[in-house]
């Protein structure tokens, strides 16, 4: 199987067990189970009450309302039991990737910088929009040409992504997405990050839902290589 420059042999790309958690509220699991079936990845469930087992090899916390977002998006799903798992995977550099609602509960776990807040204009988002490749050193990106343009969907209430001081993340390499236009107030157009480790990343846009061609009517490819790059 080839995945832009790199050629991966096929009895690896069996080895590749991807862990996707689910919370009470979740409703992109199936979205992402079946990317990640498509792109060559061994998919499994993991409820959010259990331990991660020890053949998964990365986990993606999918997008939705975890617990009805009650309190605020993601708060509480980050204290679920198994996110003390993800912070030991965090630790040994383990790729974690958190789409939408998933990035709003690695930001609340504080595995990742910034906090997500109402957008801009108050409401729910549903729409196309464009994001730019910021930074490709993440497990997610490494396929991807800096500058890239993937065309992606967004669905969000709370999307607005905030930090104080986004100097620090564009020197320390860890802003990775960027949306072309500032679609909710986002600071400094950041619609993706990353840890210092660059293993964990976040972003609100939904990759799964872009990544083939019956689906997405610009380019699908570069929302697949988001998970292609995870085998790579």
């Amino acid at each position: 199987m080839t995945l832009g420059k790199y050629i991966i042999p096929t009895e690896i790309i069996k080895l590749v067990r991807v862990g996707i958690v689910v919370f009470p509220g979740s409703n992109c699991d199936r979205d992402v189970y079946h990317t990640l079936q498509y792109t060559g990845h061994d998919p499994t469930y993991i409820w959010h009450e259990d331990h991660i087992p020890k053949y998964v090899d990365s986990i993606i916390l999918p997008g939705g309302f975890s617990f009805a977002d009650r309190l605020r998006a993601g708060v509480i799903a980050s204290h679920s039991p198994i996110i003390s798992d993800i912070q030991e995977m965090a630790k040994e550099h383990k790729p974690i990737l958190g789409i939408c609602n998933g990035f709003q509960i690695l930001a609340e776990a504080g595995l990742l910088p910034g906090v997500l807040l109402p957008n801009g204009k108050q409401g729910f988002m549903c729409k196309w929009t464009n994001i730019i490749t910021h930074q490709n050193k993440t497990p997610f990106t490494r396929t991807l040409d800096r500058g890239t343009r993937i065309p992606i969907p967004v669905a969000n209430g709370e999307g607005r992504y905030y930090v104080d001081d986004p100097k620090k993340l564009e020197r320390n390499g860890q802003i990775v997405f960027k949306y072309e236009y500032n679609i909710n107030g986002s600071t400094d157009n950041i619609a993706g990050v990353c840890n210092e480790d660059g293993n964990v990343v976040g972003l609100m846009p939904h990759p799964e839902r872009g990544a083939e061609p019956d689906i997405n009517p610009y380019d699908h490819r570069p929302a697949m290589a988001i998970f292609e790059g995870m085998v790579a």
